[in-house]
Protein backbone atom coordinates (compact mmCIF):
# COMPACT_ATOMS: atom_id res chain seq x y z
CA UNK A 1 0.00 0.00 0.00
CA UNK A 2 1.42 3.53 -0.73
CA UNK A 3 1.44 6.29 1.29
CA UNK A 4 -1.23 9.26 1.63
CA UNK A 5 0.05 11.82 -0.55
CA UNK A 6 0.42 15.48 0.86
CA UNK A 7 -1.66 18.16 -0.59
CA UNK A 8 0.34 20.12 -3.61
CA UNK A 9 1.51 23.32 -1.73
CA UNK A 10 1.40 21.99 1.93
CA UNK A 11 4.03 20.95 4.25
CA UNK A 12 3.48 18.14 6.23
CA UNK A 13 3.68 18.83 9.91
CA UNK A 14 7.12 18.05 11.86
CA UNK A 15 5.68 15.86 14.46
CA UNK A 16 4.20 13.41 11.26
CA UNK A 17 7.49 13.63 9.22
CA UNK A 18 9.68 12.77 12.55
CA UNK A 19 7.39 11.22 15.01
CA UNK A 20 5.36 8.21 15.89
CA UNK A 21 4.57 6.12 12.48
CA UNK A 22 6.83 8.07 9.92
CA UNK A 23 8.52 5.04 8.16
CA UNK A 24 5.85 5.13 5.44
CA UNK A 25 6.25 8.77 4.66
CA UNK A 26 7.52 9.70 1.96
CA UNK A 27 10.12 12.56 2.20
CA UNK A 28 13.32 11.96 1.01
CA UNK A 29 14.26 13.47 -2.46
CA UNK A 30 16.10 11.15 -4.48
CA UNK A 31 19.47 12.49 -4.25
CA UNK A 32 19.20 12.25 -0.01
CA UNK A 33 17.53 8.65 -0.91
CA UNK A 34 20.49 7.50 -2.71
CA UNK A 35 23.19 8.38 -0.50
CA UNK A 36 21.10 6.74 2.30
CA UNK A 37 20.52 3.56 0.17
CA UNK A 38 24.72 4.06 -1.00
CA UNK A 39 23.54 3.69 -4.65
CA UNK A 40 23.72 6.33 -7.47
CA UNK A 41 20.54 8.26 -8.35
CA UNK A 42 20.69 6.78 -11.78
CA UNK A 43 20.36 3.34 -9.92
CA UNK A 44 16.89 4.33 -7.91
CA UNK A 45 15.53 5.63 -11.18
CA UNK A 46 16.71 2.55 -12.96
CA UNK A 47 15.38 0.14 -10.35
CA UNK A 48 11.69 2.39 -10.82
CA UNK A 49 11.79 1.09 -14.21
CA UNK A 50 12.51 -2.67 -13.53
CA UNK A 51 9.10 -2.18 -11.25
CA UNK A 52 11.61 -2.95 -7.81
CA UNK A 53 10.70 0.55 -6.36
CA UNK A 54 7.73 2.79 -6.25
CA UNK A 55 8.10 6.33 -5.08
CA UNK A 56 5.75 8.30 -4.18
CA UNK A 57 5.64 11.73 -6.66
CA UNK A 58 4.72 15.21 -5.49
CA UNK A 59 1.97 17.24 -7.56
CA UNK A 60 5.61 18.31 -9.56
CA UNK A 61 6.34 14.93 -10.42
CA UNK A 62 9.48 14.89 -8.32
CA UNK A 63 10.01 11.30 -6.87
CA UNK A 64 9.54 11.22 -2.86
CA UNK A 65 11.09 8.37 -1.30
CA UNK A 66 10.06 6.82 2.63
CA UNK A 67 12.37 5.10 5.10
CA UNK A 68 10.77 1.86 4.09
CA UNK A 69 11.57 2.65 0.44
CA UNK A 70 15.11 3.15 1.99
CA UNK A 71 15.03 -0.30 3.91
CA UNK A 72 13.58 -1.68 0.81
CA UNK A 73 16.49 -0.52 -1.81
CA UNK A 74 19.30 -1.34 0.98
CA UNK A 75 17.65 -4.73 0.76
CA UNK A 76 17.55 -4.89 -3.10
CA UNK A 77 21.44 -3.92 -3.02
CA UNK A 78 22.41 -6.88 -0.24
CA UNK A 79 20.48 -9.24 -3.04
CA UNK A 80 22.59 -7.88 -5.84
CA UNK A 81 25.19 -7.70 -3.57
CA UNK A 82 25.26 -11.83 -3.29
CA UNK A 83 25.29 -12.23 -6.84
CA UNK A 84 21.67 -12.25 -7.90
CA UNK A 85 20.36 -10.31 -10.81
CA UNK A 86 17.71 -7.83 -10.89
CA UNK A 87 15.23 -10.63 -12.50
CA UNK A 88 16.55 -12.80 -9.16
CA UNK A 89 15.82 -9.81 -7.29
CA UNK A 90 12.40 -9.47 -8.50
CA UNK A 91 11.38 -13.13 -7.75
CA UNK A 92 12.78 -13.17 -4.15
CA UNK A 93 11.05 -10.20 -3.58
CA UNK A 94 8.05 -11.49 -4.50
CA UNK A 95 8.33 -14.39 -2.47
CA UNK A 96 9.04 -12.80 0.54
CA UNK A 97 5.91 -10.91 0.02
CA UNK A 98 4.04 -14.13 0.00
CA UNK A 99 5.93 -15.40 3.05
CA UNK A 100 4.10 -12.60 4.89
CA UNK A 101 0.82 -12.49 3.53
CA UNK A 102 0.91 -16.26 4.40
CA UNK A 103 2.44 -15.90 7.86
CA UNK A 104 -0.37 -12.78 8.71
CA UNK A 105 -2.86 -15.52 6.82
CA UNK A 106 -1.58 -18.22 9.46
CA UNK A 107 -2.26 -15.74 12.57
CA UNK A 108 -5.71 -15.04 11.54
CA UNK A 109 -6.59 -18.31 11.33
CA UNK A 110 -4.58 -19.14 14.73
CA UNK A 111 -6.96 -16.21 15.93
CA UNK A 112 -10.20 -17.46 14.38
CA UNK A 113 -9.26 -21.30 15.54
CA UNK A 114 -9.15 -19.53 18.94
CA UNK A 115 -12.31 -18.12 18.59
CA UNK A 116 -13.81 -21.44 17.57
CA UNK A 117 -12.60 -23.28 20.25
CA UNK A 118 -13.79 -20.95 23.06
CA UNK A 119 -16.94 -20.97 21.19
CA UNK A 120 -16.97 -25.01 21.49
CA UNK A 121 -15.87 -25.15 25.65
CA UNK A 122 -18.89 -22.39 25.97
CA UNK A 123 -21.18 -24.96 24.26
CA UNK A 124 -20.07 -27.97 25.66
CA UNK A 125 -19.85 -26.15 29.39
CA UNK A 126 -23.84 -25.02 28.89
CA UNK A 127 -24.95 -28.07 27.82
CA UNK A 128 -23.51 -29.56 31.28
CA UNK A 129 -25.11 -27.30 32.81
CA UNK A 130 -28.37 -27.78 31.44
CA UNK A 131 -28.33 -31.48 32.16
CA UNK A 132 -27.51 -30.65 35.38
CA UNK A 133 -30.11 -28.84 35.98
CA UNK A 134 -32.57 -31.74 34.93
CA UNK A 135 -31.42 -34.39 36.85
CA UNK A 136 -33.58 -35.06 39.62
CA UNK A 137 -32.94 -37.26 42.88
CA UNK A 138 -33.67 -40.98 42.10
CA UNK A 139 -34.55 -43.33 45.23
CA UNK A 140 -33.81 -47.07 44.27
CA UNK A 141 -36.02 -49.87 45.45
CA UNK A 142 -35.69 -53.40 44.13
CA UNK A 143 -38.65 -54.97 42.99
CA UNK A 144 -39.47 -58.97 43.98
CA UNK A 145 -40.80 -61.42 41.20
CA UNK A 146 -43.81 -61.16 43.37
CA UNK A 147 -44.45 -57.52 43.52
CA UNK A 148 -43.08 -57.22 46.72
CA UNK A 149 -41.01 -53.47 46.73
CA UNK A 150 -37.99 -53.85 48.96
CA UNK A 151 -36.96 -49.88 50.24
CA UNK A 152 -33.52 -49.20 50.18
CA UNK A 153 -31.58 -47.53 53.47
CA UNK A 154 -30.26 -43.95 53.02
Amino acid sequence: MKPRRAEPGRAAPRAALFGGDSAGRAVYVISVAAELAGVHPQTLRFYERKGLVDPSRTGGGNRRYSQRDIELLRHIGALTGSGLNLEGVRHVLALEAEVERLHAEVERLHAELERVREEARDAVENTHRHYRRDLVPLRQALVWPDGDVARSRR
